[in-house]
């Protein structure tokens, strides 16, 4: 499976343990991220508009050292899947994904008309910080979940997409359960259990396949087996 998102720092995120959860559940899956910190919807639009090389290449969760354009990279393999996503300090305003992400997906279908679109659903920031209050003007993370939510279920309809992959709710299913954190730095995901969540989340959603026994380790940061418990069944609870 070739998966391609049109990205930022969350799909980064997103992407790091993907290939290699998959290759240790025997699944090939080669997973391309392009990479523009924060980059938005709006300015996903306007580098396509512009041919921009402007994004970085990362493969399989690696820095690749390679920039590139949308099309260059639409037009670099035959893809079964397209992400997209908005930026996390846009992506619980619903007026700030259209006309873009309509375009964006019509550009997707014009050079790759037999990948899967799918949407990326990111996360809320953490509860209590900053951020949360004074970027999105939320007092509770999952009021800004239930808008982010809301937002990508209208701009997966727009653009017929095949499905969302629903990690803001994965994450905020993993709190309920009891994980003590998420986040490394109120926004990101941290680099153990919130990336595990993540690729869990990307894992069953586009193969389907079962999770229950998943035994991946090689975290850039420990993932406890009780974390692990939590992470499998907060992801199974949410992807069915």
């Amino acid at each position: 499976m070739n998966v391609l998102s049109i990205g930022n720092s969350f799909s980064q995120d997103a992407h790091r343990y993907l290939h290699q959860l998959a290759a240790k559940e025997g699944v090939p899956m080669h997973v391309v991220n392009l990479y523009i910190g924060g980059c938005s919807l709006r300015t996903h639009y306007l580098n396509m508009l512009g041919d921009k090389e402007a994004y970085s290449l990362e493969c399989n969760g690696v820095y690749t050292q390679i920039n590139v354009c949308i099309r260059q990279a639409l037009e670099s393999m035959e893809w079964d899947v397209v992400t997209l996503q908005q930026a996390s300090h846009f992506s619980f305003d619903k007026e700030t994904y259209f006309p873009y992400v309509e375009a964006l997906a019509a550009y997707v279908r014009k050079y790759c008309p037999r990948a899967k679109i799918y949407i990326h659903e990111t996360w809320a920031y953490e509860d209590g910080s900053a951020r949360l209050t004074e970027i999105a003007g939320y007092n509770a993370a999952d009021k800004m979940l239930a808008d982010i939510q809301n937002a990508y279920a209208l701009a997966a309809k727009a653009v017929n997409a095949y499905g969302i992959i629903r990690c803001g709710t994965a994450m905020m299913e993993a709190l309920s359960l009891g994980a003590e954190k998420v986040h490394r730095d109120t926004f990101h995901a941290s680099l153990g259990l919130g990336r595990y969540l993540l690729a869990l989340t990307w894992y069953k959603t586009l193969t389907g396949k079962d999770i229950s026994a998943n035994a991946f380790n090689d975290f850039d940061e420990a993932v406890g087996e009780k974390e692990r418990e939590i992470a499998i069944k907060a992801v199974n609870s949410i992807v069915k």
